[in-house]
């Protein structure tokens, strides 16, 4: 647990320099704690360090740590952020506070149907992907708009951003401008009338460089937890 404590620190640390950088405040950055492939009780002692918001890719896997962390529900604050398929969609809307992949109509309306009406909203972000890897999930940017302007009126969903996985590069100026592609559209987004606070990009590796583009959510696994 000290281990994992010290690694939020330092997180938190870089997080706080980049935004002191750019005049931005610390907390205009939310740090999300990428929990996939870890035990819930690598969960729980990140949870006792004072994380709150923890992302996981896999479905079952999530679900299973709820189940074992089920005296934190009320505390902590659960993100999908890996792909979503149909089959799916009825057990997320059920059990998760956040979907950020969303990338496909099909995928939000289903999740509207199926979000049980005692839950608060689903707190949705359009996966964008604008490097065009055929690998990754996500909308093309220039489909963006289309889908968040139907995403928007669907009822038990809110839409709160976009959402994106650029391709790492080592060359600062390359990574930038991945990320500068992201932010354009999420301001498009917001231009077009779309009231989003929500911009989800950025690493463990590429953190700052994603906090300079404009990110208000950061996710991180790697610098947190280790290697997997």
């Amino acid at each position: 647990m000290a281990t994992i404590a010290n690694n939020l620190q330092l997180v938190r640390n870089r997080i706080e320099a980049a935004c002191a950088q750019l005049g931005r405040a610390a907390d205009s950055v939310t740090l999300l704690a990428v929990s996939k492939m870890f035990q819930s009780v690598t969960v729980r002692d990140a949870f006792h360090a004072g994380q709150r918001c923890f992302g996981e890719n896999y479905v079952q896997e999530a679900i299973d740590k709820m189940v074992e962390l089920a005296d934190l529900r009320a505390q902590i604050t659960w993100h999908l952020i890996g792909p979503l398929q149909s089959n799916k969609t009825r057990v997320v809307a059920e059990h998760f506070d956040w979907v950020q992949s969303v990338d496909r109509l099909k995928i939000a309306q289903r999740l509207s149907e199926q979000r049980p009406a005692h839950l608060p909203p689903l707190q949705v972000c359009i996966q964008v992907n604008t490097s065009g890897e055929g690998s990754k999930s996500g909308v093309a940017p220039s489909d963006a708009l289309t889908l968040a302007q139907a995403v928007a009126v669907l009822p038990r969903l809110q839409l709160r951003g976009v959402m994106a996985l650029p391709a790492p590069s080592p060359d600062p100026a390359v990574q930038a401008e991945a990320l500068a592609q992201v932010r354009v559209v999420f301001e498009q987004l917001r231009a077009a009338g779309l009231p989003l606070d929500v911009l989800s990009m950025g690493m463990s590796a590429d953190l700052e460089a994603a906090v300079a583009q404009g990110s208000t959510m950061v996710r991180v696994g790697t610098a947190l937890f280790g290697q997997r």
